[in-house]
């Protein structure tokens, strides 16, 4: 038998990857401001959200996530958000008409704040300080001010999410969204892309395509899903002092919804069945994230789907595979295979971008465009091998044209990086690269749509 849960029954569990607060009072003002906020979200967009991963689940839809590494208060600017925006719908658009079906739009935006570190400290010329943990819980300056967590920034976390939601809203419903808009702006990529000759084949057919529908009458004037477009929001749910403030029943359902974000996931280093993170997620009704990395025991991994899914019901459950180019194809069949034998209903999402992260020769931190591509193309092997719909894509990206990922068309060399390495935390795809690698995946959900009708 599971205990009661309660929005604050994960205080009685070892936690980790959290920050010690030294002004208590503090912390209990800030909380305080917080509980008594408006929802960032509402339960019934996150219900809305887990019908249509069930449809990802079943094959009949695929889910796009991606943003920032962590958000930053210093780079909080209407032109991030647009920017970013804009590039998941262009990569939206190339997804849905490779795969034939609808693409499930989440953004890591609008609460990614805060994030787990390896280490508790970090030493730079002989100097130890505390880690930055994200701009929700301390600063990323080398100061030891600044790496004091500081409750307020609880505060200040919420009203840019707030903002940002704002915002993101009046893009997807007010003509921002408009798929011909979109396919132009593909258009352009196309044009100016090294590799335009293999994605033109693909636009063009969608070009014909968008003009077609206008011929029966489908546009933007006559037709709302044309111009309009649904958008979610999700985070790693680490500092669960803030989720816990804002976790609230729903007057509709009286169930407990997290109404920080649509989704939440709970990342590799805070996954263990009997602590904390845990705890807090088994009891919140939104559909839930797991990261999967490659020391994940099957059996563990199943434990912890029955924790988490206990009705197993479709759409609750994302298992976002974070391997490693060089682990996946060891690694990934064992959990596919243990979950598809105990029947549970869960969507499969690769994310590509954790467990290829290299030091470069130049020493920034990187992650090489080949392996990110090498994993997602090994995933959709692995998956159709074992059975398994591939139904996702999770990325850290950008819309700006950073350098901080090597190689892809732009061929970013380890020299190229100082150009523009603005990340506060961990390397970015940029526009380019992340449009080029959904150009990538769109082949391979359209060449698995085809075998599926011929063997039909």
């Amino acid at each position: 038998m599971q205990e009661k849960w309660s929005p604050q029954s994960w205080r009685a569990k070892q936690i980790r990857q959290v920050p010690v607060y030294q002004d208590k009072a503090a912390l209990e003002s800030a909380l305080s401001q917080i509980k008594a906020y408006p929802p960032l979200v509402f339960a019934g967009e996150a219900r809305r959200l887990k019908d249509r991963l069930a449809l990802v689940s079943e094959g009949k839809a695929f889910l796009l996530q991606g943003g920032d590494c962590a958000e930053s208060f210093a780079e909080f600017s209407a032109n991030n958000i647009r920017d970013t925006f804009r590039v998941l719908l262009q990569m939206a658009v190339v997804l849905t008409y490779g795969s034939g079906v609808p693409v499930v739009k989440v953004g890591r935006i609008a609460g990614q704040f805060a994030k787990p570190r390896s280490s508790d400290t970090e030493i730079i010329d002989g100097v130890e300080l505390p880690s930055y943990r994200g701009d929700i819980i301390n600063g990323s300056e080398f100061t030891e001010e600044a790496r004091i967590p500081d409750p307020q920034r609880m505060v200040t976390a919420y009203t840019q999410a707030s903002a940002t939601l704002n915002l993101l809203r009046a893009f997807a419903q007010g003509g921002y969204a408009d798929l011909h808009e979109v396919h132009r702006w593909n258009l352009d990529f196309v044009k100016s892309s090294q590799q335009s000759e293999r994605y033109r084949a693909l636009a063009d057919r969608l070009s014909e395509t968008l003009e077609f529908m206008a011929a029966c009458g489908l546009t933007s004037e006559t037709t709302p899903q044309i111009r309009e477009t649904e958008f979610f929001t999700s985070h790693e749910a680490l500092l669960l002092n803030f989720e816990e403030a804002l976790t609230r029943v729903d007057s509709t359902t009286d169930e407990w919804y997290d109404v920080s974000a649509h989704l939440l996931w709970i990342g590799d280093r805070t996954r263990d069945l009997d602590e904390a993170h845990i705890e807090f997620m088994r009891g919140i009704k939104n559909p839930l994230g797991l990261k999967c990395g490659p020391s994940l025991d099957p059996n563990n991994l199943l434990q912890l789907i029955e924790r988490l899914n206990p009705d197993n019901e479709p759409g609750r459950i994302t298992l976002i595979c974070r391997m490693g180019a060089e682990q996946v194809a060891d690694k990934l069949p064992p959990l596919m295979r243990t979950v598809k034998a105990a029947g549970q209903k869960v969507v499969w999402s690769s994310d590509p971008m954790h467990g290829n992260t290299v030091k470069s020769s130049t020493g920034f931190k990187t992650r090489p465009f080949d392996l990110i591509r090498q994993e997602v193309q090994t995933f959709f092997e692995v998956a159709k091998a074992e059975g398994a719909h591939p139904g996702g894509l999770h990325l850290e990206m950008t819309g700006k044209d950073v350098t901080e990922c090597t190689g892809g068309a732009q061929a970013i060399t380890d020299e190229k990086l100082a150009d523009r390495y603005h990340t506060h935390c961990d390397p970015r795809l940029n526009a380019s690269q992340a449009l080029e690698l959904a150009f990538m995946v769109a082949e391979a959900l359209k060449t698995e749509r085809e075998g599926k009708r011929d063997a039909a």
